[in-house]
C-alpha cells in the first residue's frame, strides 16, 4: 500500500502540472484566436483552420501599431487618447489599463527590479517589486520615496507600500523567480541572491 500510494503522489506530482499547463495553453490560444476568430468564421466557414484568428490579431495589432507612428494615423490616435482621459468614469478604467500595459511593455518597465524591505517594528522582511521610483509626480512631498507593490501568497492580489528610498534593498533576482517565490510561499527557491542596497535617488 505505501508503494501504491507513493506512486500515486508521484504520479499527481508529475501529471498534475503538465496537465494545468496544456490547459492554461490551449484556454489562451482559443480566448486570442476567438477574437477576430469568430468574425471571420461566418466567411471562411469549412475553411477555417484553428490559428486564423489569433494569426489575424497578431497582424492587426502590429499595423495598429505601424499606424501609431504615421504622423496622420498617429495624430487621430492621439485625439482618441486624449478623448478617453477627459470622459468621466472612463478615463479611470482607461488610464488604469494603459499605464498597466506601458509598466509592463513599455520603455520604463516595472516589475523590473526586486526589493527587499523590512516590515516596520519587526526584523522581518518582505519581497516586493519597484513600480514607481518618481512619486514626486503623484506627491512632491513624496519624492525621497518609491512605491513597492507586494504580492500576497497563492494569489494575484497585493498590496503597494509607499517606502523611503534608502530603505529599499534591491536583491540581484529575476523577477519572475521572485514572483513565483512569492506566490508559492517560498517553496521555488532556488540559491540566495546577491544583494545590493539601493541609494538612488531619482
Amino acid at each position: 500500500m505505501k508503494s501504491l500510494l507513493k506512486n500515486f503522489i508521484n504520479g499527481i506530482l508529475t501529471i498534475v502540472p503538465i496537465i494545468l499547463a496544456i490547459f492554461v495553453v490551449v484556454k489562451t490560444f482559443l480566448f486570442l484566436d476567438s477574437i477576430l476568430g469568430n468574425l471571420l468564421k461566418p466567411y471562411l466557414k469549412d475553411d477555417y483552420i484553428p490559428g486564423i484568428g489569433l494569426i489575424a490579431t497578431l497582424i492587426l495589432i502590429t499595423l495598429l501599431g505601424w499606424l501609431s507612428t504615421n504622423f496622420i494615423t498617429g495624430s487621430i490616435i492621439k485625439l482618441v487618447d486624449r478623448m478617453l482621459e477627459r470622459i468621466p468614469l472612463v478615463k479611470t478604467i482607461y488610464t488604469v489599463i494603459k499605464d498597466t500595459f506601458h509598466s509592463f511593455l513599455g520603455e520604463k518597465k516595472s516589475f523590473s527590479k526586486v526589493a527587499l524591505v523590512t516590515i516596520p517594528g519587526t526584523e522581518m522582511k518582505s519581497l516586493g517589486f519597484i513600480t514607481s521610483e518618481e512619486l514626486e509626480e503623484f506627491y512632491d512631498p513624496l519624492k525621497e520615496y518609491a512605491a513597492v507593490y507586494v504580492p500576497q501568497t497563492f494569489q494575484v492580489a497585493g498590496f503597494t507600500f509607499l517606502i523611503p528610498k534608502d530603505q529599499i534593498e534591491i536583491i540581484d533576482v529575476k523577477p519572475e523567480n521572485a514572483m513565483k517565490f512569492i506566490l508559492s510561499g517560498g517553496m521555488t527557491s532556488k540559491g540566495a541572491p546577491e544583494k545590493d542596497q539601493f541609494l538612488r535617488n531619482n
